[in-house]
């Protein structure tokens, strides 16, 4: 487990460690208090992973196709 902020990580980042996070707590050879640790974090990086998806995916939605289906440039932002 790192100390890096998990709002500083990219989602590859947040990812590998949630990964790391997860094959701690199934093999179980961690105290309690550590567990409890772990979990928190993987929630934590897991929060993160979702965020930064749905970041992508809205920037995929917002761009705009021609009638060819060639990128055209992106819808505008609601609310800006």
């Amino acid at each position: 487990m790192t100390d890096t902020s998990v709002d500083e990580m990219s989602f590859e980042t947040a990812m590998a460690e949630l990964e790391k996070v997860l094959g701690q707590l199934e093999r179980g050879d961690v105290a309690l208090e550590e567990s409890i640790a772990l979990y928190e974090r993987g929630a934590a990086l897991k929060k993160r992973c979702e965020a930064k998806l749905k970041e992508a995916e809205e920037k995929v939605a917002a761009i705009t196709l021609d009638g060819d289906g060639n990128p055209t440039g992106l819808k505008p932002v609601e609310g800006a």
